[in-house]
């Protein structure tokens, strides 16, 4: 069913900051991180794009306010990448990803994860977070340094979740247990092998 479009752009006012919250969401939901932009979500919201700015900076602080993630983990990705390149990447990504969920956030973003996956309709915060946030800062990072990217870090970012699940929401053992390092030395050399073994008959052209 289409929309109804409003008449006309609001200004400032107190459901202004909800109201483009709203229609993020909604675009958000609907279509990449990257086919969205400011001022889509502004017409959607019906407000001059200017408001977007003023309430939440960034389109990535509007994307990190919209899904209510409560810290940006592409920060610290991008940064153990670019500590080292691909070699033993595996394994620093591996100790990063835990001190983030391990850390003064971790019941936040298991609540992000656990609506996620109990709810369809937000089952879009997951696949953006792990789209926008991990797959394209991977794909940013090491684009240059390996070939077919995006498969490579698909495959990373699925590992990531596996992890996710198996140690935070189902608790199984002995991954539930295990130290930072125990981990980032069992699982980091699988995201090696996933950045350097032969992808092109799983790459489409």
């Amino acid at each position: 069913m289409a929309r109804t479009k409003r008449a006309g752009r609001r200004t400032g006012n107190p459901d202004t900051k909800a109201e483009i919250l709203a229609a993020a969401r909604r675009l958000f939901a609907e279509g990449s991180f990257e086919a969205v932009s400011m001022r889509r979500i502004a017409t959607e919201a019906g407000v001059d794009p200017s408001l977007i700015h003023h309430y939440f900076g960034s389109k990535d602080d509007l994307f990190l306010a919209a899904i209510e993630l409560p810290m940006d983990p592409a920060p610290e990705v991008a940064a153990v990448l670019k500590a080292g390149g691909v070699e033993g990447a595996g394994e620093r990504l591996m100790t990063a990803f835990v001190a983030i969920w391990d850390g003064p956030h971790q019941d936040k973003l298991l609540a992000v994860v656990r609506t996620s996956l109990s709810k369809p309709a937000m089952s879009f915060v997951l696949r953006q977070l792990f789209e926008h946030r991990i797959v394209k800062t991977v794909e940013d990072v090491l684009g240059d340094q390996v070939d077919r990217i995006p498969v490579r870090a698909s495959f990373i970012a699925s590992q990531v979740f596996g992890l996710v699940v198996a140690r935070y929401i189902l608790k199984l053992e002995p991954v539930a247990s295990l130290s930072s390092s125990e981990l980032a030395e069992t699982i980091g050399p699988t995201i090696d092998r996933y950045l350097t073994m032969p992808v092109e008959h799983l790459a489409k052209d």
